[in-house]
């Protein structure tokens, strides 16, 4: 299928999923993670109405970025390693996996504006995840404070891979939780007014548990187009 097709397929179960959860659908962005496609259907994403990319590699960033560039708003959604921040940190609009105090000093020293930043919480506490644990998460943005260069918008995390609804809601509604939490702190470079969770198979439970990005590569452009 196209990506347009994917696309009117997926907008109709998020508008399903916002009329359940008293939701705006306009609330809901789209990130179609195009880390296992070319860049020509990258650009298909873009033509059907997608204006967010996501990759995972710095390889995989900066080569669709030197075609494609600013025609889209750029997300690096895997495990960041600190030695190749100075890759795309000029490149990316959003980094959705901030988790660690090397990797923040890291974007702090190579940035020269300020980097919008999900905090990434191992909700689950799945040893094959990174992230946080749920515990560390406010007082290692509270360190953050005098960054100036970083931006908190919100918090990350991945689900499980389970068809289980009541994990996956619990899960969501813990990340949720969280990001009222830090919200409240009011901590100035720290609005923490997002939420990064939800893909392909679990965005629509997601959207119900308050996700306002989700990141779609399957469901959206598919694999190896």
């Amino acid at each position: 299928m196209t990506v347009r097709d994917n696309l009117a397929i997926i907008r109709e179960n998020i508008e399903a999923a916002c009329q359940r959860a008293g939701r705006d659908p306009a609330d809901i962005r789209i990130v179609a993670v195009t880390k296992y496609v070319s860049v020509e259907r990258a650009r298909e994403a873009l033509e059907a109405g997608i204006t967010d990319l996501g990759e995972n590699r710095d390889d995989g960033l900066l080569q669709k970025y030197s075609v494609l560039g600013d025609k889209a708003t750029w997300h690096f959604i895997g495990t960041l390693q600190s030695r190749k921040v100075k890759n795309i940190i000029d490149k990316v609009d959003y980094i959705h996996s901030l988790d660690r105090m090397s990797l923040a000093k890291e974007i702090e020293k190579r940035a020269t504006k300020p980097v919008k930043c999900f905090v990434q919480v191992n909700v689950s506490g799945e040893a094959t995840k990174h992230g946080l644990a749920v515990d560390e998460v406010i007082p290692f943005i509270e360190q953050l404070h005098d960054f100036s260069h970083i931006q908190v918008v919100g918090l990350m995390t991945m689900a499980p891979y389970t068809d289980d609804e009541a994990v996956l809601r619990a899960c969501f509604r813990q990340l949720k939780l969280l990001q009222e939490n830090v919200q409240a702190l009011q901590i100035a470079n720290a609005p923490c007014t997002e939420l990064s969770m939800g893909m392909s198979n679990d965005y629509v439970i997601a959207i119900e548990e308050g996700a306002t990005f989700i990141r779609l590569g399957t469901a959206l452009v598919g694999k190896q187009f």
